[in-house]
This record gives C-alpha cells, structure tokens and sequence, in this order.
C-alpha cells in the first residue's frame, strides 16, 4: 500500500485540484489529510484560489480514499460540506509493519506526544513546515508541510510514505527534495 499525505489545504481549491492530481500520478491507494482543509484560519492570509465550496466538491470525489483528522481551522460547518469523516483529533494506521499516529498536530504532536498505544512514526501538520526527525530509539516524526500555505522558506509539499517504510517529500509540481527511511 502507498499513502499520499498532505496538509494544511486551507479551502485553496486551486492548490487541492494541484494536490489531487498529483495524488493520482502518485497511484497512491488513500490520501491521508493531516486537517485544515476548508477554512484559511484568521491567522492565515488568504491562499491563491481561495473557494471552500470548490475544494469541498473536489476532495468529495476521492471521499472513498481519503483519511482525515481534524485541524484547528475544521469546524463542525467544515464536515457538513465533507462526504467522509473529518472530526477525530488523531487516528492510528497499522503501516510497513508498524503504526503511524496521524494527527493535525495543534492537540498532539512533536511537543506533545499521544499519551496512549505505540506508534513508530507520529505523522502532523500545523506548522507548515516539512518536518522529518527521530526521537527515541525508533520513533520518527515527520510533517509534509502544507500544500497550499507553505511557511518558513519551506515550498507547497506533500509526501509519500511506501509499504517498505520510505518517507518521500515532494514539492507540489512532484518532484522529490527530501526523503527519509524508517529503520
């Protein structure tokens, strides 16, 4: 199985049209949201083709692939206008042997790690800046950085994890600048 994983969307329908289709050049089996994606938030300045309504329709078609946790900027409006589940705070996913522990990263996250269950690869966003580090004995961290909003010098990115437990970050017209093995 191959996973896409993307963040931080933002209602920028013209970046998730950009991010969907990658996600089927990709042929990745699910698309794994790490939250935010409707609403631009109030700290955020508007992201270029800002059109929630849009974006909605446009992830609605894949509803059957996507995996989604919740993120600071999803309300409860947000999973009116979504046709798959978008209001946990985190989820776990058996994955290359392992689990990986998604979350939005606002509640869980680097700073704040789950309380409960194991996991090897604790997967966020929030930030919008791609992430990939090792804490403990063999636990990583990583963040995909955001696909609309891209901050610190990062560039608009998502990243795909590979049944054999490669981590690959891409930058939205796919091509790859970082990678990372799970050990």
């Amino acid at each position: 199985m191959k996973l896409m994983i993307a963040s931080d969307i933002h209602g920028s329908a013209t970046r998730c049209a950009e991010m969907l289709e990658r996600f089927e050049a990709e042929r990745a089996d699910r698309l794994l949201l790490l939250g935010d994606l409707l609403y631009h938030g109030a700290r955020n300045d508007l992201p270029e083709g800002y059109d929630a309504w849009k974006a909605a329709a446009l992830l609605n078609a894949y509803a059957s692939k996507i995996i989604a946790v919740r993120g600071n900027c999803d309300s409860e409006e947000t999973q009116t206008m979504l046709e798959f589940p978008c209001t946990a705070d985190y989820t776990y996913i058996p994955f290359a042997g392992g689990t990986v522990f998604a979350a939005h990263g606002d509640v869980w996250g680097p700073d704040r790690l789950p309380p409960s269950g194991s996991f090897d690869l604790l997967l966020f966003g929030h930030i919008h800046v791609p992430v990939f580090e090792q804490i403990g004995d063999h636990v990583f961290i990583a963040n995909p950085g955001s696909v609309a909003i891209p901050k610190a010098g990062s560039r608009m990115s998502y990243m795909t994890l590979e049944e054999d437990g490669k981590l690959v970050w891409k930058t939205l017209d796919g091509k790859t600048y970082r990678e990372g093995i799970l050990i």
